[in-house]
């Protein structure tokens, strides 16, 4: 499993890599917007700089037509760096971006997947992760966790190298079920992640784990004892 944040933020990138097993960073229009109108590039370049070198990292063009595309990912590799996965929306003209930046040898996510047929188009077009938006497609009233399980079918059945990179998440059960269904990578924001590891019942164990010791040890820690 590869977990990413979706965010820009840089303090919760620097934090969420320090306590979690993060495997990279996401971003879109959308999220940028939560940053103001900060310098683009230098922004993107201090991201790559916390996460380094290795890490999966995914920004989407902001263009929606072929040649705007195509100049957006351009850029982006010439002044970020040129390992960064570009993330093109699966529209008519999303695909024919994809097809031309695969010949390129670049990296591409196809996003913005609400359907299968959407997601069969970018696995032909040559699409490295496949972006499926849990939360957007649930709230359509669309299985999206049986749509999941239907790429993870056709790309095992197919030989496809593609990933699957879930999307969209509400809440932690989500996330869940977007991993059974068959998702290699989850993309969410991180607070969702930290409420999966600080839940009333996880902070209630450990109360009762450190009242026991206390009750035998006083506040003298396994490393205090000789």
């Amino acid at each position: 499993m590869e977990y990413l944040v979706d965010t820009a933020h840089l303090d919760d990138i620097k934090r969420f890599c320090a306590f979690l097993p993060i495997s990279g960073v996401t971003s879109n229009p959308s999220i940028v917007k939560k940053e103001g109108k900060i310098d683009f590039f230098a922004h993107m370049k201090k991201i790559r700089s916390v996460i380094g070198p290795q890490a999966s990292f995914h920004i989407q063009v902001s263009a929606t037509d072929y040649d705007g595309m195509m100049k957006d990912a351009h850029a982006i590799l010439e002044k970020v760096d040129d390992q960064v996965a570009i993330k093109v929306p699966v529209t008519m003209e999303g695909i024919k971006t994809i097809k031309a930046l695969k010949a390129e040898g670049v990296k591409v996510t196809a996003t913005a997947v609400y359907s299968k047929a959407q997601a069969f188009m970018a696995l032909e077009a040559g699409a490295d992760y496949i972006a499926p938006y849990y939360n957007r497609m649930e709230a359509m009233g669309i299985d999206s966790a049986g749509v999941i399980a239907d790429i993870a079918t056709i790309i095992n059945t197919y030989s496809y190298k593609t990933k699957i990179l879930a999307a969209s998440f509400k809440n932690v059960a989500q996330i869940d079920k977007a991993i059974l269904a068959g998702a290699q990578c989850i993309t969410s924001a991180p607070e969702i992640y930290e409420t999966a590891l600080s839940g009333k019942v996880v902070a209630g164990a450990v109360d009762d784990f450190t009242r026991d010791w206390q009750a035998v040890y006083g506040d003298d820690r396994i490393c205090d004892l000789r």
